[in-house]
C-alpha cells in the first residue's frame, strides 16, 4: 500500500519506479502547523517490522527526499537481515534544514505519523536527528529507539556503529592482506560527525595512520585538536587521491562511490559507515576490476542498528558490543562467499540477505 495524496508527478514516478526495490509501503506526511514534511518507506517486514533511522535533511526536491527515502529503506532490509536481526527495513526522511526548522511540535507531529503505522515501523536517530530529538517523537510514538538513557533508550548509537566498521575494516585487511592489524596502514576518512569521529579513535588505538576531511571545519577541528598527528586533506576529492592510502572509509552521505571516484582511489580497501556508497548499479564492478575490495556498507555500519533494537529489550550494553563485533566474522563469510561465486563482495552481500527474507516468506 502506498499513500500518495497530494503527490507531484515527479514524486509518483519516484514512488513506482521498478528499480526502487518494490517497497511494501510508503506514506507522504505533512503537518501544515508545524512545518512537518515527512516520508516513511517500508521496504520489507519478511523479518519483522521495519526498523531504520529518521534522516532530517534539506533536500532539493521533493523527489529527491522520496528517492532517498526508498534507497535507504531497502538497504536496511538488507542490512537487519545480515544482522540477524528480527526486523525488516524502514527508512524516513524529513524535509528541510534541522537548523532553522526543527522544533518540539514538528517532532511531536512526525511521532504521530509513525504511531499511526501501528507498530509496522521503528524509527531512531539518523543524519540530522539525535538522542534529544528521538525522546522527543517517544512521547508521540511507543516504537521509537535511540532515546537517552534517562527516558528508557541506548543512547547514542554512533559509538557502535564506528565498532561494527572497525571491525569490518579489520576483516578487509584480514582478507586483503592476511593480517586484521591496521598498525601502519593508511586510512582516510571522509567525514568525520558522529560516526567517523568515533572511528578515528578506533584506528589511531590500533596505530594506523590517519588523514581525514569533512565540510564542518569545527569537526575537524575537534580532531586535530585532541590528535595533531592527524593529517587533514583538503577535500574528499583530495583525499581519495591522497598517495599512499590503504583503506578509504567514507563516512559522510552515500553516493561516494561513482564514475568519477572510483578510478581515482589510490586505496586497495574501501570500508565506511555511510549508507548507499555505490551511487548506482555497476560501481561494484568498477571496484572489482581495479583489484580495490569493497567492504559493503549495510554489513559493516550495522552496529547501529544492533544497538537500537536491543533497546527494544532492555538494553545491555556488552551483550550489543558482543554482536558488533560478529561483523568482522560477517564481513569474512560475505568476501569468501564472493569468491566462491565469482562476485562482487555487494553482490554477495545482497545474496545472503535476500535468501533469508525469502526463507522467512516461505515459512
Amino acid at each position: 500500500m502506498t499513500d500518495v495524496s497530494g503527490a507531484s508527478a515527479d514524486v509518483l514516478h519516484t514512488l513506482f519506479r521498478s528499480e526502487q526495490g518494490g517497497h511494501e509501503q510508503v506514506v507522504l506526511c505533512q503537518d501544515r502547523a508545524s512545518g512537518l514534511k515527512a516520508v516513511i518507506a517500508l521496504h520489507s517486514t519478511a523479518l519483522g517490522p521495519g526498523l531504520g533511522g529518521t534522516r532530517f535533511y534539506p533536500y532539493a526536491s521533493e523527489e529527491e527526499a522520496v528517492a532517498d527515502a526508498l534507497n535507504l529503506s531497502r538497504g536496511m532490509s538488507y542490512k537487519n537481515a545480515l544482522a540477524g536481526l528480527d526486523h525488516g527495513g524502514g527508512k524516513a526522511v524529513i524535509i528541510g534544514d534541522p537548523e532553522q526548522i526543527k522544533t518540539e511540535a514538528l517532532l511531536l507531529a512526525y511521532g504521530r505519523f509513525v504511531a499511526s503505522l501501528g507498530g509496522r515501523y521503528v524509527t531512531a536517530c539518523d543524519v540530522g536527528t539525535y538522542v534529544a530529538d528521538m525522546d522527543v517523537v517517544a512521547r508521540e510514538c511507543r516504537w521509537t529507539t535511540g532515546r537517552s538513557p534517562e527516558n528508557g533508550g541506548a543512547g547514542d548509537s554512533s559509538v557502535l556503529t564506528a565498532f561494527g566498521v572497525f571491525q569490518g575494516m579489520r576483516a578487509s585487511a584480514q582478507h586483503q592482506w592476511g593480517d586484521p592489524s591496521l598498525r601502519g596502514r593508511r586510512i582516510g576518512v571522509a567525514g568525520v560527525g558522529k560516526v567517523g569521529h568515533h572511528l578515528v579513535e578506533h584506528l589511531l588505538k590500533d596505530g594506523a595512520e590517519v588523514v581525514i576531511t569533512d565540510v564542518r571545519a569545527e569537526s575537524v577541528t575537534r580532531i586535530t585538536d585532541r590528535h595533531p598527528e592527524v593529517t587533514v586533506a583538503a577535500d574528499a576529492d583530495a583525499l581519495i587521491r591522497t598517495e599512499g592510502l590503504d583503506i578509504y572509509a567514507p563516512c559522510a552521505l552515500g553516493g561516494a562511490l561513482d564514475d568519477e571516484t572510483v578510478p581515482a582511489l589510490t586505496a586497495s580497501i574501501v570500508c565506511g559507515a555511510a549508507n548507499n556508497q555505490l551511487a548506482h548499479p555497476g560501481v561494484e564492478k568498477d571496484l572489482a576490476d581495479r583489484r580495490i575490495l569493497y567492504a559493503p556498507d549495510y554489513v559493516v555500519n550495522a552496529g547501529g542498528v544492533i544497538q537500537v533494537t536491543d533497546e527494544l529489550h532492555g538494553f545491555d550494553f556488552e551483550r550489543c558490543r558482543a554482536k558488533a563485533a560478529k561483523i568482522f566474522d560477517t564481513t569474512l563469510q560475505i568476501f569468501a562467499r564472493a569468491k566462491s561465486d565469482g562476485v562482487p563482495p555487494a553482490a554477495a552481500a545482497d545474496r545472503i540477505a535476500e535468501h533469508r527474507m525469502a526463507e522467512a516468506h516461505r515459512s
